[in-house]
């Protein structure tokens, strides 16, 4: 799966203090709770639609994520958009961070992970159909079929339509 090796934090900053480029490619609204200074930033879903890593001739790239996983997942897609020796940073930026290197905190409190907020909306309209099912009409209990479709469709494909609505929402502006 993974065409880039790991990288331990402490062997990325080497790098990184040797000229290498560190590329973060979680969306904006983690990027803006922290970051890892100098870092470009190439969010995952915008990939497609921007060009290739900003790396002259030889020089080192590494991708960092999270936690990881996500960078590892997607190696083969990062990997063509540098024509250099690239890297992932093993364990994200949280594995950064647990070895005490620096980051950048946000200047500002961001929104909460869209993640999380899609999580409450979608709790709470599923909440909502079962308790007006129960006290007001059955008819209410589709609204916890259509909630949980919605889901099942976003794990199959990918794609999460609440979250696409939610991070347009105007405290998730200029985040997203």
């Amino acid at each position: 799966m993974a065409s880039m090796p790991k990288i331990s934090p402490r062997d990325a900053k080497a790098l990184i203090d040797q000229g290498a480029v560190l590329v973060d490619i979680r969306e904006g609204d983690e990027r803006a709770r922290a970051q890892i200074a100098g870092s470009h930033h190439m969010p995952l879903s915008k990939l497609g639609s921007l060009g290739n890593v900003p790396a002259g001739k030889g020089q080192v790239v590494v991708f960092h994520c999270k936690s990881g996983n996500r960078t590892l997942v997607n190696a083969d897609k990062l990997a063509a958009k540098t024509q250099c020796e690239a890297y992932i940073l093993d364990g994200g930026i949280d594995a950064w961070v647990a070895a005490g290197l620096p980051i950048s905190a946000a200047p500002q409190k961001p929104p909460m992970e869209i993640i999380r907020q899609v999580m409450i909306v979608a709790g709470s309209m599923v909440l909502a159909g079962v308790l007006f099912g129960i006290y007001v009409s059955p008819l209410w209990f589709y609204l916890s079929a259509f909630v949980g479709l919605g889901l099942v469709f976003s794990g199959v494909t990918g794609f999460c339509l609440m979250a696409y609505m939610l991070k347009r929402m105007p405290w998730n502006r200029g985040y997203a």
